[in-house]
């Protein structure tokens, strides 16, 4: 498997140092730029390995720019180097002290500004590795309950300040323990592993999560989608589950294995919390359950 090329967001009003960084780094690295610091803010997000910034700039200074930075929660476990003419020791500390990993000054070596860049985005890529195996499901693979809390609250977070809807799917596997007492424990992980991939596949954006929520209960988070939206993407998963037809002969309410859903959507506010709309998609899939179960119900919250 070949490694996506790590991308660097270089920062700085002067086109000439631009183009000089850029030159000597496009051939190992994706590279980017902004001539500002405004524009930065705009182009940074999780798929940026590192910045390179200059703190000598019209408008925001770079001191600012990384300040904003580490605020923002898409943005600040990147490693930002402070590229600049500042050479005095109070400068440096203060860059390391708002959360810059490394200072180079100017005029910069091109042999030391590659080994620091090469460092940096291999620390970086061994934090993410770290990262992403701490939020996966050991059994199944896809994501487990600590990164579904962390993404729902990301993403309830950004739909208030987008004043955009942000729905929920909560989804049950029906009669689950029944299959587990008459097939046995590896063929009720080799079920919850077919259910994972399948629900996973279910949805189409890069947007969207679908998590291990605990047990045989999963959950999808879907960012900027409404009530249709929702409905069409719980329906599709109910469907991808009823074609994989897995016997389950001991399930009272037929012959395959089955989930039960509940959707629920709501416009998030500063006055409500990502918990009213989890208790949304519980009432949702109790509903779902109480109803007969193998069907899916939903709510729009307010």
């Amino acid at each position: 498997m070949i490694n996506k090329k790590q991308r660097i967001l270089i920062v700085d009003d002067e086109p000439l140092n631009i183009r000089i960084l850029g030159n000597a780094l496009r051939d190992m690295y994706q590279i980017s730029f902004a001539t500002s610091g405004e524009d930065a803010l705009k182009i940074a997000d999780r798929d940026t390995d590192l910045i390179l910034l200059d703190i000598m700039m019209k408008g925001m200074n770079g001191y600012e720019v990384c300040e904003k930075l580490k605020k923002e929660s898409k943005t600040q476990n990147i490693p930002v180097i402070f590229i600049t003419s500042m050479n005095d020791e109070e400068d440096e500390t203060r860059g390391l002290e708002i959360g810059a990993v490394d200072y180079i000054t100017k005029p910069f070596s091109m042999a030391i500004v590659k080994a620091r860049v090469r460092t940096h985005l291999e620390l970086k890529r061994h934090r993410d590795m770290l990262e992403n195996l701490s939020s996966l499901d050991g059994l199944t693979g896809i994501p487990n309950r600590r990164r579904f809390d962390e993404f729902l609250e990301l993403e309830w977070k950004q739909a208030v300040r987008d004043a955009s809807y942000l729905s929920l799917i909560m989804i049950d596997i029906d009669y689950f323990k029944k299959y587990n007492d008459n097939y046995g424990h590896c063929a009720g992980d080799d079920c919850l592993r077919r259910v994972a991939i399948t629900l996973s596949e279910s949805v189409n954006r890069p947007s969207d999560l679908v998590a291990r929520y605990g047990g045989e209960e999963f959950a999808a988070v879907l960012p900027k989608t409404d009530p249709e939206g929702a409905l069409f993407i719980a329906d599709t998963m109910h469907s991808c589950i009823r074609q994989l037809r897995i016997p389950h002969s001991h399930s009272e309410i037929g012959d395959f294995l089955s989930i039960s859903l509940g959707a629920a959507s709501i416009i998030p506010t500063r006055n409500t919390s990502s918990s009213t709309l989890i208790n949304g998609g519980d009432r949702a899939l109790y509903q779902a359950k109480r109803s007969g179960r193998n069907q899916l119900k939903s709510l729009i919250l307010t």
